[in-house]
């Protein structure tokens, strides 16, 4: 499982790197769980992190068809500016306020048509509270992405209310999720407010990133990045890595076994 840990400037993707982390994420926390950075920050940012680091950039929720087009174009815009990454670059779209599947299946086509001549890959998020972001089911959302031909899938939290992903998903239920999310091909990532405990508690299961901001910073999701944070992070994310309870996902993308 690799570590993603969010940014919201280019002076925090010294101390994310330095602390270990393994994906950088571009994110404006202050405008929520998808909250974009303006193009000249992304841009900034890009420049700051090693060409070879994968770079993520969060680009809010689906709001209308031109949504995706116009989001995806700018910050593809902004990353050409910069030169040619050597990492793989993703995009984050979220379905809040988006609970009718028709929809919701049309704004994720919509969005898979903006990345398709890009170099960019389509994460769709879910969120694991999605009644309250009147959003579709984390399962619906992961088969939507499945059949749009996205990248992958991220189960966040929409509401930062102090609320973590365990509590409101079960580690039980969060591995089926994980593992029909793999079985359709997914890369599969985790988020949502989770700090060194719930880091390591999610370790076991069979995704591929744990996403983390708050818990990386000084003061909450909005306070500064600090290097020690991240590499508390790293550890905790090692620490719970135990080769006799972790789901090994096999070159198909399937789990060696069932969830427990």
């Amino acid at each position: 499982m690799r570590l993603l840990v969010s940014v919201r400037s280019a002076a925090e993707v010294g101390p994310a790197v330095s602390g270990g982390a393994e994906i950088v994420d571009a994110k404006e926390p202050s405008a929520g769980s998808l909250g974009a950075v303006t193009p000249a920050v992304l841009a900034a940012i890009a420049f700051a992190l090693p060409r070879h680091i994968p770079l993520s950039v969060a680009l809010g929720d689906l709001a209308d068809d031109g949504t995706a087009a116009g989001s995806v174009s700018s910050a593809l815009e902004a990353l050409d500016g910069v030169g040619p990454r050597a990492g793989a670059v993703y995009v984050k779209l979220g379905l809040a306020s988006t609970s009718c599947p028709s929809t919701a299946r049309r704004l994720v086509d919509g969005a898979m048509g903006a990345v398709w001549d890009s170099r960019a890959s389509l994460v769709v998020v879910a969120y694991a509270d999605h009644e309250a972001a009147d959003a579709p089911a984390p399962g619906v959302v992961s088969r939507m992405a499945a059949d749009a031909g996205a990248h992958g899938v991220l189960l966040d939290t929409w509401r930062k209310d102090g609320r973590d992903l365990l509590q409101h998903m079960a580690p039980a239920a969060l591995c089926e999720w994980i593992v029909a999310a793999k079985e359709a091909g997914l890369l599969v990532a985790l988020a949502g407010s989770l700090d060194a405990d719930g880091v390591r508690a999610v370790t076991p299961l069979p995704a591929d990133v744990v996403g983390v901001r708050g818990a990386a910073c000084d003061g909450g999701r909005e306070g500064v990045l600090l290097e020690e944070r991240v590499r508390a992070l790293r550890r905790a994310l090692a620490s719970g890595l135990s080769p006799a309870t972790r789901l090994q996902p096999t070159a198909a993308g399937s789990a060696t076994r069932r969830c427990h």
